[in-house]
């Protein structure tokens, strides 16, 4: 579980990311699951983006992203997803206490 201290560093780092997946009319699949993952142990932290077509709400994708991934759902905003899950061999940032 993330501090609000943390979480405000995270999205401090993902303001100039830009989302590298699209959730759309299909709505949440196991492929799009196991994909964020490995890019999630790749980059620890990434956007996602809610097209104006998929059909389930914002916050329930995000819910369905980060327990399929067993990431920490850092904030929704808009359309855009953030998520950060620790790397186990690619850590590259270091959460403040």
């Amino acid at each position: 579980m993330l501090t609000g201290k943390q979480k405000r560093f995270l999205r401090s780092k993902a303001h100039h990311l830009d989302p590298i997946f699209q959730v759309g009319k299909g709505g949440v699949n196991e492929n799009m699951i196991k994909q964020i993952n490995d890019a999630l142990e790749k980059r620890e932290l990434l956007k996602v983006s809610v097209l104006q077509n998929c059909e389930d709400d914002c916050r329930e994708v995000a819910e369905q992203l980060s327990s399929g991934a067993r990431a920490e759902l850092v904030q929704v905003i808009g359309h855009t997803i953030v998520l950060y899950k620790e790397s186990r061999e690619n850590k590259q940032l270091v959460l403040p206490s």
